[in-house]
């Protein structure tokens, strides 16, 4: 077990017992959701329900293009889709490799949070990875852009106020502190992620992201983390 929440419902990782092999080509993992006691239904009435914001690029996805050099993807790795895209006018093609347990992530988050796709990617890029990632369960219907950041200096900040004014209910997920560098209360950071099959980052979220659902301000919580910043 990963992991249970702090709260009741008693949420439970279980990770099957296989062979390494079998671990790293499958990952076979099983999330199981308990009906909410009475307490906790009561407790989840009494608050709002809140903004998941997700990075895409080293978050959930990672990705390299034709003519980028695949230093961070071991020679051999499959990726799990492409998406060909044109930008100034000519087309290039991207292959996009998923974190582990990103579609059993998704799927649990979504039932949570209105959950928003934030990247500092372009728009025909960011659109068509998101895109390939909802595959169709209208789960990422919400979605931020390059346009939507800010400049700063060489990279981007995004700005939470934008998505939603209550600071109170929403927090990002991003492997860039600089992209949450104006909100770090709001922040949940998150190694950086390029070609590892034995990652659980996401997995290992899921007893924090079922507690914050509960609280009046996630800032009460994610304040307390702000030295986890400095581990990435």
């Amino acid at each position: 077990m990963l992991g249970t929440s702090l709260l009741s419902p008693l949420h439970k990782i279980r990770v099957m017992n296989v062979s390494l092999h079998e671990f790293v080509q499958y990952q076979p993992v099983k999330y199981d959701i308990f009906p909410l006691s009475p307490v906790s239904r009561h407790r989840l009435s009494l608050v709002q329900k809140k903004t998941l914001v997700l990075d895409l690029d080293e978050t959930l996805i990672h990705s390299h293009h034709d003519a980028m050099p695949r230093n961070s993807v071991k020679p051999g790795t499959p990726h799990d889709f492409t998406v060909q895209v044109t930008i100034d006018r000519h087309p290039v093609r991207f292959f996009v490799h998923k974190r582990p347990h990103v579609d059993f992530f998704l799927s649990v988050v979504s039932q949570w949070y209105d959950v928003v796709v934030f990247t500092a990617s372009m728009e025909i890029y960011g659109a068509a990875v998101a895109d390939k990632l909802d595959n169709g369960r209208n789960i990422l219907r919400k979605r931020y852009y390059r346009q939507h950041c800010t400049p700063d200096f060489s990279s981007y900040t995004k700005d939470l106020t934008a998505i939603n004014n209550d600071l109170n209910n929403i927090f990002i997920i991003d492997n860039s502190p600089n992209a949450y560098r104006c909100f770090p209360n709001n922040a949940i950071p998150i190694k950086s992620w390029f070609s590892d099959p034995m990652d659980i980052a996401l997995l290992s979220l899921l007893p924090l992201l079922d507690a914050l659902r509960f609280t009046n301000d996630v800032r009460s919580v994610l304040s307390r983390n702000l030295h986890f910043h400095r581990l990435w």
